[in-house]
């Protein structure tokens, strides 16, 4: 397979080729979350529109109602980073992957001047203030702590809300307003999912290159943060759901019930997508001059990016007001802004204001 082929497969697995009807996948929040197992989740606003351009007609609110149904959350399953998980699978995955951030934790508190006793209470002082339904606001959250008497100036505060959520103790609810909220993750999901560790790593493999694929083993324990062998192990597992590939020479998997063709079209996508996040390996849709530009001094911070045909043409930056949204785009690759235009118009649409694109 050549990687234009394998490009257009990507882009098919990652939910981003569906036109307007909205046909050829999962049709709700829920459903899209659960064919990823997990979508990177760190900066709000670029989750919810991860979650709407994969439904092509849907709207800001249409996202954030969806949420309010309790199958989706935000916590950290893996590599310490926050993610929109399927709620039932929270606890296993925080389970599989999570035990593995929390390994360095004791590290990180010696440097907060946190010690063992004080992080144990802090959760046990969220897990009684929200016991019985509660939901609280990051700011409630870290009053509640210091009425506690626990300290949390600094990156202390940070730290053991990350920690609870973390113990599978509490889990990140939909925002209020501008204010993220906290929940008891046993509250917002009373009959959780207990699959072996074999099933567990089994799932996640397949949920991997059904969403991510072709991809490289490298990219599935890049992603997951799993050890080479755990890959390995949930690949064996998932079976003949899986296939090899060759493509240019690389050894890739995905899914086997995949149909090989080439994606022609203009998206606008976050920063924090899996379209980037996903692969330890970008070169299928970027330049290392572009990547450069999409991630400026490597700094973790990914832009936002406009993309033909699976290939990344510019970067974007918006600026959101009353009137509309202002979107300044920053070319990669020579082209008309007359399609940078088309491809954020359904940007404006999801937010439901007027569009004015500006090229410095």
């Amino acid at each position: 397979m050549d990687a234009r082929t394998a490009l257009g497969l990507r882009m098919t697995s990652l939910l981003l080729r569906r036109s307007e009807s909205g046909s050829g996948g999962p049709s709700t929040v829920a459903g899209v979350v659960e064919w990823f197992g997990a979508m990177q989740a760190q900066d709000v606003n670029s989750a919810l529109w991860s979650l709407g351009c994969r439904l092509p007609g849907s709207s800001l609110d249409d996202v954030n109602a969806a949420l309010e149904k309790r199958t989706v959350l935000r916590t950290w399953p893996m590599r310490g980073t926050v993610h929109f998980v399927p709620a039932a699978d929270a606890h296993w995955m925080l389970d599989l992957m999570g035990v593995r951030t929390l390994a360095g934790a004791a590290k990180r508190r010696e440097t907060l001047g946190l010690d063992e006793k004080t992080v144990e209470r802090a959760v046990e002082i969220l897990g009684s203030a929200l016991a019985g339904g509660g939901r609280m606001t990051r700011a409630e959250c870290l009053a509640t702590l210091t009425d506690g008497g626990v300290e949390v100036t600094g990156q202390r505060g940070y730290h053991l809300l990350w920690y609870a959520s973390q113990r599978a103790v509490t889990a990140i609810a939909p925002h209020v307003g501008k204010d993220q909220t906290f929940v008891l993750l046993d509250d917002w999901v009373p009959a959780p999912n207990r699959p072996s560790r074999e099933e567990a790593l089994g799932i996640m493999a397949l949920r991997f290159f059904r969403s991510h694929g072709p991809a490289t083993r490298k990219d599935f324990a890049g992603w997951t943060g799993l050890p080479m062998t755990d890959c390995k192990a949930g690949i064996a597992e998932a079976g003949d759901t899986l296939t090899p590939v060759d493509v240019d020479g690389v050894e890739m998997i995905m899914a086997a019930d995949a149909e090989p063709s080439v994606f022609r079209g203009w998206r606008a996508l976050p920063g924090f997508d899996e379209y980037m996040l996903g692969y330890k390996d970008r070169s299928l849709m970027a330049t290392p001059e572009q990547l450069a530009a999409i991630i400026p001094g490597g700094n973790g911070v990914f832009q936002s990016t406009i993309v033909r045909d699976g290939r990344v043409m510019a970067t974007w930056k918006r600026t959101l007001t009353r009137k509309g949204v202002t979107v300044t785009v920053l070319p990669l690759a020579e082209f008309d802004l007359a399609f940078a235009e088309k491809a954020l118009k359904p940007f404006a649409a999801y937010l439901g204001v007027p569009l004015t694109v500006n090229n410095p």
